[in-house]
């Protein structure tokens, strides 16, 4: 008896003694990691912040690659745009229309993907990976002709729309994973206690899993914020352009300039980095959990 006691016992410590020398063996690679990481994406901005301090005579001097006198000159000049304060205003509402109606349709079909186990979940998921993997540039003439009939072209609306087809899959293959974090049993005690299933959908579900509704919308807006092709092409007049085709303004048959684009990358990336401050422990749990379940 006491040989099967010792037995167990060892049996039991094990996993915690693999699970400590795994802790032991990762922490000496974790940290040459998060430097690589931190490197490979750090530098790049560094290198937009310095070349948007840099005057055009700077810009292509070797010798004036750390070594400059900054001036903010570009920045002066992108400010005193009034381009700028439209295509902001732009980009807002189109990433936020975008949030609103992707969620709309990608919470309750992750919700229904993440409670049906059928052939059609099969087929229902595995359609939705072939409409991620479709180009983007793919859908711009269809789109263009059906938009000209419609009258949506050179509208807020179309571009909206154009977002939201492109993103519901990508929602709903993220919503999914939470909905089905959630047990069974809740839903099954909800009905018992009289609650239909609008009423269990909204009342139970929704708030169990409002982090995973909140990283969604948080990705889709990144994502939205950033779309450029659609803007480009749907929209006729560039007055009416978002931030993202303001930037490729920039860039003409005369030249780059070099110290007025990056100093709009700066400014057009202090919103995203302002909700990545405030939604970082959201987006970390969100889709941590998300991996997880």
């Amino acid at each position: 008896m006491s040989n099967t006691v010792d037995r167990t016992a060892r049996m039991t410590n094990k996993p915690s003694r693999m699970s400590a020398l795994w802790r032991k063996l990762k922490s000496p690679v974790a940290t040459p990691l998060r430097l690589v990481l931190f490197l490979i994406y750090g530098i790049p901005l560094l290198w937009i912040v310095l070349t948007s301090l840099k005057s055009p005579r700077d810009v292509i001097s070797s010798q004036s690659s750390f070594v400059f006198a900054p001036t903010l000159e570009a920045y002066s000049e992108a400010l005193g745009n009034s381009g700028l304060y439209t295509a902001l205003q732009q980009s807002l509402v189109i990433a936020t229309g975008t949030v609103i109606f992707t969620l709309l349709l990608a919470v309750p079909a992750g919700y229904g993907l993440a409670r049906v186990n059928s052939r059609i979940t099969t087929v229902g998921l595995g359609m939705l990976i072939v409409l991620q993997m479709l180009p983007q540039t793919s859908n711009v003439i269809p789109l263009y002709q059906i938009f000209g009939q419609w009258n949506l072209l050179n509208t807020n609306a179309g571009v909206i729309i154009a977002d939201t087809a492109m993103l519901v899959p990508f929602g709903v293959l993220l919503m999914r994973p939470f909905f089905r974090a959630v047990p069974v049993a809740l839903e099954e005690a909800a009905n018992l206690d009289g609650a239909g299933t609008f009423r269990t959908f909204f009342s139970v579900m929704m708030p169990i899993a409002r982090n995973g509704i909140a990283t969604t919308g948080t990705l889709i807006f990144l994502l939205a914020w950033g779309e450029f092709l659609y803007a480009v092409n749907f929209f006729l007049t560039p007055n009416n352009y978002p931030l993202s085709a303001l930037l490729a303004q920039q860039v003409s048959a005369f030249g780059i300039d070099w110290p007025g684009l990056m100093a709009l990358a700066v400014i057009t990336s202090l919103p995203i980095m302002v909700l990545f401050a405030f939604t970082y422990r959201l987006l970390r749990e969100g889709l941590t959990l998300g991996a997880v379940k």
